[in-house]
């Protein structure tokens, strides 16, 4: 692993078990099943112990060496272990849930051989370990498990799909056809944010489980296998009715309009043991989850557009979520941008709603730094609701929430003093809420609750009391309390004027939990009183600070207070329980106020990040997908401008139906291609999740998908090169967009020959002008694909090409030096010649190298005997930087019988073909091209 584990106390606990404890525990280890996903800690309560496989893999991971390994027991018998200080494994708690994917965690308490499992928990499952996981640092993301039915039909498979939110307390289903490269679950898992998925056991690994196990992996999900028995209807409209909130009739009205769906649900409550405890009952939500509702992104378009965080982000302001981060509350803010990002919108209507409240906070600043102020001390309301609903809160978690309810009022009157053009949408989208939540009979209730019950005063001192007024036996136990220490007080002054010593100087009166209540002299003053001491007291202790004694006063004294401390106590804790359970009543409105704030915040982040910028954002007018343009002008990448070393230089996008809808830049590396068609995608995405764009102005048309093939490497894991990951995503494009999709392309078809890939490219090309429709940003170096733009104006009735631009990234080369440098300014036209050896000089390339690139290219570039050159006299735009063989209607006829043939390749449904029939099939498809080839030198070519 390259995580870096730096800052963290690597100091090895001493491991200290004498023989027999070691052998014990050697024959209960022996006894635990075999799984390799499981790390399983022992606690010894000073320090953890790991053992066996799980030693090694946490010595080379977190240690970094195998020296931090040691035996138990000797000869055969002996077990590598390592010992964990309980620091460190609160790091490596958080590193196995929150960031990998690939194990279970497991806690064990015992000793010698009879130990039992205590806690376990999963990448979606992480509610045992809460405590741990967030005890230093706030929940930025609820994971949710999801379970999986595939049906396979003729038509294609149907995919029931229920999920939970364990620490949202959500479920839900879906149901929806797929193709067999699942882009339609890629993208639900990738909205869901899952992190944990279940699918029941299939003996012989099929195509479409091998498929999906790749597109789990893809989207960093952990595969979890569940007994077929455990995917079961029966009983889940009565589980689930004990669940959640409302009536049964409600459930099974829900549950009745899905097929599949049930039964994955049913085995997620198997899973999870969610009727086991019965603080969920009636605590759950439960909603149909509908694919169409917000953008489908998958994997690869959220590695594209570095929507999400890395580990390996230089600066926070690397990914998208890092540069719109700037929410106030305690983590409620974070989870919820997390989310939007992941479910951009699609409804016009609610992403203008959030482009007001927005606008409001951008023109008002007083505003925006007013609500600001009051939602920093707003802590997280959602987590503390959660621990109330689960009975692990207490008196400090109520108190919270008693300090977040004070501040309401401050928001409700910042927001009500606001008096722009938005004010009347404000009132309606959130004053009305809050001053209904805030009302007598609501949160008022919970804040005097709290004033009547809680001992305020001691909050300072960090101390969470119920206060003696609260409850009369309370009052009775503290004035007994109160009047026992001012006899002990009295009964001090009293042996004080016997003993002739200043009280409190000379004598002390102790309270410890050894002797209780005693008095303590120094040793200097004893021998004063040595006869008084061995005749009239009780001589406990003598120290180096001092002797202690006692009398029987004293420590009947002091007995009856420990008694009267004890119920005291008692009865505290016995209130502090009642307290939390009046509180537990008030979570549905904690819930809606949770949502309200936490919306609230993360669009004071978007105004934060809009106004602050040294180049202001602008809003996006937004229009319908099957109408508008997409025109982005002056258009920035924000995350690379936020670059401190960066000086960023801006373009215009104009993708217009019919004229430019589909656009092939070309230009030289490291020109800003990839930097550009990103940044298009990133502002397309950033308008449909409610927020301004870096823009100086900015018109889109909704887009209900974002597909990105953007750079490549190879998947050596999972047997797929470089080549075929590229072919792979692009398949998914072709299956997976429609003409309401954005498409994003760099670089097709380089990880194969030229011919092929070239091939390729313009077939691709061609199918989505003619078939799929969809504005599309196609970066690439095949300078031979401009041509498509000729196609445009064609008069051939036969081929009609329709939307295509050509566009580059300028760089200028002087004449004299050869210096090549890059402008990145997006023009019209295609580029007229390549930048590869410039680049390599760039790179610092030996001269004589440099010298024999260019003397090969020029060889290449003058190798075709008949050259012709696509020039159009009207616009002096440059098609081709090669001379070639063929004409451009032979190049376009040949590339679309290519592409045919490839389309058909495509169809074949080779998962329900044996080797023999697929040869077949593929040898009638190479004869069909063999033929049209004999009239077609472009095909003999490809051939």
């Amino acid at each position: 692993m390259d995580e870096n584990f730096d800052g963290i106390d690597y100091k090895l606990p001493e491991l200290k078990l004498d023989s027999k404890q070691a052998q014990g525990f050697l024959s209960f280890f022996k006894t635990l099943s075999d799984d390799p996903r499981a790390i399983r800690f022992f606690d010894r309560r000073d320090y953890y112990t790991a053992h066996g496989e799980n030693a090694t893999f946490i010595a080379k991971t977190y240690y970094h060496t195998t020296t931090a390994l040691r035996q138990l027991g000797s000869g055969s018998n002996a077990l590598s272990s390592v010992s964990v200080s309980r620091n460190m494994f609160e790091t490596i708690a958080r590193d196995l849930l929150l960031e990998r994917t690939d194990h279970t965690l497991e806690v064990y308490e015992g000793s010698g051989s009879n130990w039992r499992l205590v806690k376990s928990g999963t990448p979606g499952n992480i509610g045992s370990f809460e405590d741990v996981l967030f005890a230093n640092s706030e929940m930025q993301d609820s994971p949710v498990v999801v379970a999986l039915s595939l049906n396979s039909r003729e038509s294609g498979c149907t995919v029931g799909l229920g999920f939970v939110s364990l620490t949202t307390r959500l479920l839900g289903m879906a149901e929806f056809l797929d193709d067999s490269h699942f882009t339609n679950l890629e993208s639900a898992l990738v909205a869901l944010g899952c992190k944990e998925c279940l699918v029941p056991i299939e003996r012989g690994k099929s195509v479409e489980y091998k498929m999906l196990c790749d597109v789990l992996t893809k989207c960093g999900v952990m595969l979890t296998e569940r007994k077929k028995s455990e995917f079961k209807t029966r009983d889940v409209v009565q589980d689930l009715g004990r669940l959640v909130k409302g009536s049964i009739q409600a459930v099974q009205d829900l549950v009745s309009g899905f097929e599949f769906a049930p039964g994955a649900l049913g085995a997620l409550l198997s899973y999870a043991e969610l009727l086991a405890d019965e603080s969920n009952y009636g605590n759950y939500t439960l909603r149909r989850y509908n694919l169409d509702s917000y953008m489908r992104l998958d994997s690869a378009a959220m590695r594209a557009l570095n929507v999400l965080e890395s580990k390996t982000d230089a600066n926070k302001n690397f990914s998208l979520f890092g540069l719109m981060n700037r929410t106030c509350t305690a983590g409620m803010g974070k989870r919820l941008l997390h989310m939007w990002l992941k479910q951009p919108l699609l409804d016009v209507k609610e992403i203008n709603l959030r482009l007001d409240v927005v606008q409001a906070f951008v023109e008002d600043t007083v505003l925006r730094q007013d609500l600001r102020q009051h939602l920093k001390r707003i802590s997280d309301i959602e987590r503390l609701v959660h621990n109330l609903q689960k009975r692990r809160a207490g008196l400090q978690h109520v108190v919270k929430l008693y300090q977040s309810s004070i501040r309401l009022p401050y928001i409700k009157s910042a927001l009500d003093r606001y008096d722009g053009q938005f004010s009347s949408m404000m009132k309606s989208r959130y004053l009305k809420d809050l001053e209904l939540w805030t009302g007598v009979d609501r949160l008022n209730k919970f804040i005097e609750l709290v004033e009547t019950a809680v001992d305020l005063d001691h909050l300072e001192n960090g101390e969470y009391m119920i206060s003696s007024s609260y409850d009369t036996a309370l009052t009775e136990l503290k004035e007994k309390q109160e009047l026992l220490e001012s006899q002990i007080h009295n009964l001090h002054k009293q042996t004080a004027d016997d003993l002739d010593l200043q009280i409190d100087k000379t004598l002390k009166l102790d309270k410890g939990t050894q002797f209780g209540h005693v008095f303590r002299i120094t040793k200097k003053e004893e021998p004063k009183i040595r006869k008084k001491l061995n005749t009239q007291f009780i001589v406990l202790e003598t120290r180096k600070d001092g002797v202690k004694f006692t009398n029987t006063k004293l420590k009947k004294l002091g007995d009856k207070y420990q008694q009267i401390l004890e119920e005291y106590k008692s009865c505290q804790k016995q209130l502090v329980i009642k307290v939390v359970e009046i509180a537990a009543t008030f979570s549905e409105v904690f819930e809606s106020l949770a949502a309200l704030i936490s919306e609230l915040d993360v669009l004071l982040s978007f105004a934060d990040l809009a106004s602050s910028c040294p180049t202001p954002y602008t809003r996006p007018e937004i229009t319908s997908s099957d109408v508008g343009d997409i025109i982005l002008e002056g258009s920035r990448h924000p995350c690379v401008e936020a670059q401190d070393w960066v000086n960023f230089i801006p373009n215009d996008c104009k993708l217009i139906r019919e004229k430019s809808w589909f656009q092939i830049i070309t230009g030289p590396n490291m020109g800003g291609k990839s930097t550009y068609i990103r940044q298009v995608g990133v502002n397309i995405l950033m308008a449909q999740v409610g927020c301004f764009v870096p823009c100086d102005k900015a018109s889109i048309s909704v887009r209900d998908c974002i597909f990105a093939r953007v750079g490549a490497g190879d998947c050596q894991l999972r047997g797929v090169s470089t080549f075929m990951q590229e072919m792979l995503e692009t398949a998914s494009i072709l299956k997976g967009a429609t003409e309401k999709s954005l498409i994003i392309i760099d670089e097709l078809g380089r990880g194969t020959s030229t011919y092929d890939g070239f091939g390729l490219a313009w077939a691709i090309c061609e199918h989505i002008v003619d078939v799929i429709k969809a504005p599309t940003l196609f970066a690439t170096h095949f300078h031979e694909l401009t041509a498509l733009a000729h196609e445009n104006g064609s008069n051939d009735t036969h081929k009609q090409i329709v939307g295509v631009a050509n566009y580059h990234v300028s760089a200028y080369i002087d004449a004299s030096t050869r210096k090549l440098t890059m402008l990145y300014k997006v023009e019209p036209g295609a580029c007229d010649q390549s930048f590869g050896i410039h680049v390599a000089e760039f790179a610092n390339f030996p001269e004589s190298v440099v010298a024999l690139a260019r003397e090969k290219a020029a060889e290449l570039e003058d190798f075709s005997p008949s050259a012709i050159s696509l020039i159009d006299s009207s616009t002096e735009e440059v098609g081709s930087k090669r001379k070639r063989e063929f004409e451009s209607d032979d190049m376009s006829k040949g590339a679309a019988k290519a592409r045919q043939i490839l389309e058909a390749f495509v169809a074949l449904p080779l998962e329900t073909m044996d080797k023999t029939e697929a040869m077949q099939e593929v040898r009638k498809l190479k004869d069909n091209l063999e033929k049209d080839a004999q009239n077609c030198l472009w095909l003999q070519k490809f051939l």
